[in-house]
């Protein structure tokens, strides 16, 4: 798969449940290979951002399956780890802000409160259980993923906070968007969002 595969809003799947992956087939192997593909082809085209994780759901793919970079800090590094059916277990820590972008969600970034930690349970590639627990920037990255499983993106947890909605300039800075103008009644970004986050298990599943 190529960058081109990424859907992105206004498309009504990424507002979606996926469902569970039951036996895990050379099918479903096949698209973890390609969502890992269109995270590092994605990458490549942006000069100042990382591709750090993927779920199923933004290659049209409706599986709750998500794969998460192993070294985020090292674009040389293009390896990745896979979680299927992943579930967050529990939260723990602080709610703290900070910025997320999103493949799905282009130009926008936003200031989003996640838990500073969370324990997460899955199976793996070869059906093997796993369970990570997960502190800081990675476990804001699982929340993000895990929320696309559950059809939450996250411009749903700020969507009424005019403050926290930015752009990223070509120079590389984050630049902060007219709320009024810009998002507050953007299609693109709201034409499918009926329900706020916390109405759709933003937070837990």
């Amino acid at each position: 798969m190529k960058k081109e595969d990424i859907i992105t809003l206004p498309h009504p799947h990424l507002r979606q449940r996926s469902q569970k992956v039951g036996i895990i087939t050379p099918e479903i192997k096949q698209i973890i290979h390609d969502m890992e593909a269109a995270t590092i082809d994605w990458e490549a085209s942006r000069e100042h951002e990382v591709g750090v994780a993927l779920a199923a759901v933004q290659v049209n793919l409706m599986y709750r399956i998500i794969v998460v970079r192993n070294d985020f800090n090292n674009k040389d590094d293009r390896s990745f780890s896979v979680f299927i059916n992943p579930q967050i277990t529990k939260f723990e820590g602080d709610l703290e802000e900070d910025f997320e972008g999103c493949l799905s969600i282009k130009d926008v970034y936003g200031k989003v409160p996640r838990y500073t930690k969370v324990r997460v349970k899955a199976i793996d590639a070869e059906g093997k259980e796993v369970r990570v627990t997960a502190e800081g920037f990675l476990a804001r990255i699982f929340q993000h993923e895990i929320d696309h499983t559950n059809g939450v993106v996250f411009i749903d947890h700020i969507r009424d906070s005019p403050q926290a909605f930015y752009q990223l300039t070509e120079s590389g800075h984050l630049r902060k968007l007219e709320y009024k103008t810009d998002i507050k009644d953007n299609q693109t970004l709201w034409s499918d969002a009926t329900k706020d986050a916390s109405e759709q298990h933003g937070w837990n599943d």
